[in-house]
């Protein structure tokens, strides 16, 4: 049985709160009984050494995610929630070929003091890897406000995790009912992988 498959990217900087919006949404959505998988988009780019002419790992990330959507949609997923960083149209474009199917991006967004605040409480003091982030998270915001790929930002300043996750859950209401993700009374949800 085919259905759409439909796909929420929470889009943001480095300590925007990507990655605990998308535990807390997962909560939500189980708690509605909707099928979903939640993918944090870093863990499908995790290698090391990488190229010189990607030092992001794009590649790797999409030919990973693109391997793991058959088996999400065997399981029975019918909505897909991505956290990761868009940082143009053509990213954007790259990622509805993959899937198959047009996103609803949805920007976190914080001041840079609360993701700098964030980040340092993440980060021991001695890591090096903090210096880094603090640059990024500076970078991808200038980055992220001038560029036109979000559907909607949801701000998660003041805001906890849960609160910002029932806004996310607002917009997917609002873009796709969420009645018409949930499968029918007796329908199948696992199916087992092939």
């Amino acid at each position: 049985m085919t259905f759409a498959l439909h796909c929420v990217f929470l889009n943001g900087t480095v300590g925007v709160g990507k990655t605990s919006t998308a535990d807390a949404l997962a909560h939500l959505l189980t708690a509605k009984d909707l099928p979903h998988a939640v993918i944090d988009l870093d863990w499908l780019r995790f290698a090391w050494p990488a190229p010189t002419d990607d030092p992001f790992n794009r590649r790797i990330e999409l030919a990973n995610l693109s391997a793991v959507i058959p088996n999400f949609r065997s399981a029975g997923a019918r909505l897909l929630v991505l956290a990761g960083v868009i940082e143009g149209t053509i990213q954007r474009a790259e990622y509805e070929r993959v899937l198959g199917h047009p996103l609803l991006v949805v920007r976190l967004e914080a001041t840079s003091a609360t993701v700098q605040d964030r980040l340092r409480g993440r980060h021991d003091p001695g890591d090096p890897s903090l210096g880094w982030h603090l640059d990024r998270a500076t970078e991808l915001q200038a980055i992220l406000t001038h560029v036109d790929v979000d559907d909607a930002v949801i701000s998660t300043e003041e805001k906890d995790p849960h609160g910002v996750a029932s806004a996310v859950l607002g917009l997917i209401d609002e873009k796709w009912c969420t009645s018409h993700i949930r499968p029918a009374a007796g329908a199948e949800v696992n199916q087992a992988l092939t």
